[in-house]
């Protein structure tokens, strides 16, 4: 069976422009609009509690320039999650919506015609974190991760 050759995004914008912009420091913007990060889930806390501050920071990341945006999911898992007491399908849901939110800034943002003039569609990443980074211990920084 012949294969379907597959598209490459960022293979697409590199050939058109020399480099990528990617968005900002999620987590310090959610801060400086005045989310409180002080918890384990870190940013993924502001997907339980106000999630619509995530899809407006990431909107604001493309309007500034980004070509790229990454979901607020760095600390996001089902250990994570069940800590706080939070079940394996609203986990999953919640890790479903990071993803969500960014794609819906993106897709509000490419709306407005005036946002295209000489620019690529942007991409949405994932934000995937180390084991280390679910113990919230700081595990991914020492490079040691003990459950």
């Amino acid at each position: 069976m012949p294969s379907t050759p597959v598209s490459d995004p960022i293979a697409a914008i590199l050939a058109a422009r020399p480099l990528m912009i990617l968005d900002g420091a999620l987590a310090t913007e959610l801060e400086r609009r005045g989310a409180n990060l002080n918890d384990p889930l870190w940013s993924a806390k502001v997907l339980v509690e106000q999630p619509e501050l995530i899809r407006q920071v990431h909107y604001d990341y493309f309007a500034a320039g980004a070509d790229v945006a990454t979901t607020a999911s760095y600390q996001a898992t089902f250990e994570a999650f069940a800590r706080r007491g939070i079940g394996a399908d609203e986990a999953a849901d919640l890790m479903r919506a990071s993803v969500q939110l960014a794609c819906q800034a993106r897709d509000a943002f490419w709306a407005d015609q005036a946002n295209r003039a000489g620019r690529p569609r942007p991409l949405v990443a994932a934000s995937v974190g180390p084991y280390g980074a679910m113990l919230a211990d700081g595990s991914e920084y020492k490079g040691r991760a003990t459950a």
